[in-house]
């Protein structure tokens, strides 16, 4: 028999996705179905109690997508958007899908982008993607001006997508290279951050959710996760000004080498933070006065 109603639809998802072993079965099944039929994750908790039933085109949509989920395509590339801090960001094909840990990084930025004393502080985001970072700080910290850069054309039209849906009129979106982008801004940056790739080439993740939907321009960072943050960490010196910080996320492994190499480029007072997990997530240094 065919599930017809909110809760046996529910049912059916948890069955099918704990079979296919993604790792929260019930929460997916749960916004899967808030995706389908427009609403939010509690009413859906409310209309399975109430015995609620859902039409015939709901009803195969949501058997759709919970396949679609169960052969492990993310759940973010069905729904077609990402929750980060505050906002909702459009994501699918070709964007690194940003993580809950990252909003951590962002807090870091935030707070530090904050503590400026300029009436109009500037901030970078470095590898924008989706813009996840740059937008919480353009509409965290709105008397900033942030800009958000971006050197994949894919990445690049999901990041100018969730600028015009965010509508941040204080960011601005550039289509460069790292080594060489923002050469207008030297010397005048306060804040720069960035989520750069930093997984080890031969270190492939095992979710199928990261391994075969993310772009891996965004995952890997050469034979040590690395090379991208060596060459983020020398133009960074050349934008920022003297004393003003620089914020990197980065695997949980990594703190100890990333302040090396820090250091070793000439940053100063650099600093290893812990996520909510207790696990290393990002690494904050000072540019030199």
């Amino acid at each position: 028999m065919l599930p017809k109603t909110v809760a046996e639809l529910r049912e059916h998802g948890v069955r099918v996705l704990e079979a296919a072993h993604v790792p929260t079965p019930d929460v997916d099944a749960e916004l899967l179905l808030a995706h389908v039929l427009g609403l939010s994750r509690g009413q859906v908790q409310a209309k399975a109690v109430t015995g609620a039933g859902v039409g015939s085109d709901e009803r195969v949509a949501y058997l759709e997508a919970v396949e679609r989920r169960a052969a492990r395509e993310p759940l973010q590339h069905i729904t077609g958007v990402a929750p980060f801090r505050s906002l909702e960001l459009a994501v699918g094909p070709g964007v690194f899908v940003p993580r809950p840990e990252t909003e951590f990084v962002a807090q870091l930025a935030i707070d530090a982008l904050q503590a400026v004393a300029s009436p109009e502080p500037i901030a970078v985001d470095f590898g924008t993607g989706s813009g996840a970072l740059a937008l919480a700080l353009a509409t965290e910290v709105p008397h900033a001006s942030v800009v958000a850069v971006e050197n994949s054309p894919r990445a690049f039209v999901w990041a100018k997508e969730n600028v015009r849906r965010v509508g941040a009129e204080n960011l601005r979106l550039v289509f460069a290279d790292l080594a060489e982008a923002l050469p207008e801004l030297d010397g005048a940056v306060d804040v720069l951050v960035s989520n750069p790739p930093y997984i080890p080439d031969d270190a492939i993740p095992r979710d199928p959710e990261v391994r075969l939907h993310d772009p891996a321009a965004a995952l890997y960072g050469g034979p040590d996760g690395l090379d991208v943050v060596r060459a983020l960490s020398l133009r960074a010196l050349a934008l920022v000004r003297p004393g003003v910080a620089l914020i990197l996320e980065h695997g949980e492994l990594q703190g100890a080498e990333l302040r090396a190499l820090l250091e070793a480029d000439g940053w100063r007072a650099t600093a290893t933070h812990r996520d909510l997990l207790g696990r290393d997530r990002a690494t904050t240094a000072t540019a030199p006065k």
